[in-house]
């Protein structure tokens, strides 16, 4: 997608209420993608061209909740960090990811353990598809960003994300102590909001997958709202240093994320080898990467699907934004 990069105001740009709905899909398809492992929420939100404008609105909330704690000026700061945040965008997003989590994870969970090769084609073809959005993001690059620097950079981000995404295999933990889940929501909602790093598959990693995803079909409030507090905690955290380097040294970053969208494609390659079976009998993680063996046909096909619908959101978003910069200029001739 082709999002400028946004710039801080006294207030939140108006958002036409009309974006309603689509803001809800949008949510929607952000938790779907976390439910899977290997895809990252961060993905489908700059698929879907939401991606700076919530973390700007997510880092304006982390700073009005560090205001009222610290001041100074504690509640008329925190109002006016508030009033920059996108909320018109935020709470539909929010509840579409919720809507998704809630409705169907039982059965993603369903999908993607039964039909391994089928759900991996799928979500290999928008990956890599997706790899183009950050990509056609880039600013103009200056000279002090060689590109043979950047081409190093996009392969260690791929390297990073393709060793990451060969870890997760560890056996299911079924009863993890709250402490641990605290500190695992914390770790993998980071990876939530980076494109390319996937918080399912970390928590693939320590075990806590299907531990989790349970949780959510079965409405362990306890577990959730330990889960939850522990995301929190990660995003206040993370949320500004990713904000930081998206508004400072936007160009590299978007670099990384293409890079560690292209790495974390080994997670989604179709045809893999039985990974470690866990305590709960079913297997977990990644296996080993093979060459096409039966079925073929389905995962080729559902990942020319899935790379046909980023095609499209990308051709449609450049229309849209084109379509914009001639209305504006002739706005500006007219003057």
């Amino acid at each position: 997608m082709t999002n400028s990069l946004p710039t801080d105001t006294d207030t939140a740009p108006k958002r036409s209420k009309a974006l309603l709905p689509l803001d809800l899909i949008r949510g929607f398809l952000i938790g779907s993608a976390e439910l899977v492992p290997g895809v990252s929420g961060g993905t489908i939100a700059l698929v879907t061209g939401v991606y700076d404008q919530l973390i700007d609105s997510a880092a304006h909330v982390v700073a009005a909740a560090k205001t009222l704690v610290t001041g100074p000026k504690r509640v008329s700061g925190a109002l006016a960090e508030l009033r920059r945040t996108d909320w018109f965008l935020v709470i539909p997003v929010l509840l579409g990811m919720a809507a998704a989590v809630i409705t169907i994870a039982g059965v993603m969970e369903g999908f993607v353990t039964s039909k391994p090769e089928l759900s991996r084609g799928l979500f290999f073809g928008l990956v890599a598809a997706s790899i183009a959005v950050p990509l056609r993001m880039l600013p103009a690059r200056s000279s002090r960003q060689p590109v043979l620097l950047g081409v190093l950079a996009f392969i260690a981000a791929a390297a990073l994300a393709f060793w990451m995404t060969s870890l997760a295999g560890g056996a299911d933990v079924e009863n993890p102590p709250l402490i641990a889940v605290f500190f695992v929501a914390s770790i993998a909602i980071c990876a939530l909001v980076v494109p390319g790093v996937s918080g399912s598959f970390f928590l693939l990693a320590v075990g806590m997958y299907s531990t989790t995803l349970r949780a959510v079909d079965s409405r362990d409030f306890g577990y959730l709202g330990i889960f939850m507090l522990g995301a929190i905690l990660g995003l206040a955290v993370f949320v500004n240093i990713l904000k930081y380097f998206l508004h400072n040294h936007r160009w590299w970053a978007l670099i990384v994320m293409a890079g560690l969208m292209f790495g974390s494609l080994r997670a989604l390659w179709p045809w893999q080898s039985s990974a470690e079976v866990g305590a709960d009998g079913e297997e977990h993680g990644a296996g080993g990467l093979l060459a096409p063996v039966d079925p073929v046909l389905g995962p080729i096909l559902l990942a020319v699907l899935g790379a046909a619908v980023v095609v499209i959101l990308i051709v449609v978003e450049a229309k849209s934004a084109s379509s914009k910069d001639e209305a504006g200029g002739a706005d500006s001739s007219g003057a």
